[in-house]
């Protein structure tokens, strides 16, 4: 349903897991954000119910498309993680006026030297395991950090390895900080304090010279998978997009006067 009659504007929010995992790794963000923000999660290509299908980058871009939807007047807030995360950076600079928000979330280290040892590693640590070794290590660490039936959930959608090399060697090849230059919507750079992929966050924001706000949140004791473990804190962040998109599309500018970033994050999130 993208229409939501008499009621507040609606804003789309589309969310990009990372890779290995699901859509089904946002499915507690409905809960968070309340009924008037359409959340649209997609598996990406060679993850999840696409598992089977080969990870291309155009294939990517294509699944960001089809969450986006047509330019209706409706609202978008574009936001991703890890793998997903550079993937949003990606169709942001292919479509820099089209989006309200833009957030990256696990994703603000530049994909080269240093930033692209991580995921060389991974790629290299999945071809010795297998996916089926692989994908025990990874219910350990659900099952580690996760309430059991929201990981049970994540674990039933269906993990994606294959998909592991042609995604990270697109990430490594296309995306950078000045992807943000032209993006108009405000930027939100969302990171766990013991995520790694953090390292360059000062550049990203930078970058994004031509947005109207950026805001760096840093999720205290978070990892990478800090829209995981911490989705009140990241739901939290979040809802600050969906407040000016909403103000942008039922003001036209005049509401973000009255806006102020920067929610304090902690404790628990009441929807709104």
């Amino acid at each position: 349903m993208r229409e939501n009659g008499g009621m507040a504007r609606r804003v789309r929010l589309v969310l990009l897991h990372g890779s290995q995992v699901n859509r089904a790794v946002w499915s507690r963000y409905t809960h968070y954000l309340g009924p008037d923000v359409e959340v649209v999660a997609p598996d990406l290509p060679a993850h999840g119910a696409r598992r089977g299908e080969d990870f291309t980058w155009a294939a990517a871009l294509a699944t960001v498309d089809d969450a986006v939807g047509p330019d209706d007047g409706t609202p978008v807030v574009l936001a991703g993680h890890s793998l997903g995360g550079y993937l949003a950076l990606a169709w942001a600079s292919r479509h820099p006026r089209r989006l309200s928000g833009l957030a990256l979330l696990g994703a603000s280290a530049v994909p080269t030297g240093l930033g692209a040892l991580v995921y060389r590693g991974l790629a290299r640590v999945e071809q010795r395991l297998g996916a089926d070794r692989m994908a025990r290590a990874l219910d350990r660490e659900f099952d580690a950090l996760l309430p059991p039936a929201f990981a049970a959930a994540v674990k039933e959608a269906g993990y994606g390895f294959d998909g592991i090399p042609a995604a990270w060697a697109a990430v490594m090849g296309e995306c950078r900080p000045g992807m943000l230059r032209e993006v108009t919507a405000p930027v939100l750079l969302v990171n766990g304090q013991l995520d790694q992929l953090r390292v360059d966050v000062p550049r990203f924001r930078r970058a994004a010279r031509s947005a109207p706000w950026v805001r760096v949140v840093t999720v205290p004791r978070g990892l990478h998978v800090v829209p995981l473990t911490h989705p009140a804190q990241v739901a939290a962040a979040l809802w600050e997009l969906v407040v000016w998109a909403r103000a942008e599309a039922e003001e036209e500018g005049l509401g973000h006067a009255r806006f102020t970033p920067g929610r304090p994050l902690g404790g628990e999130w009441t929807p709104p």
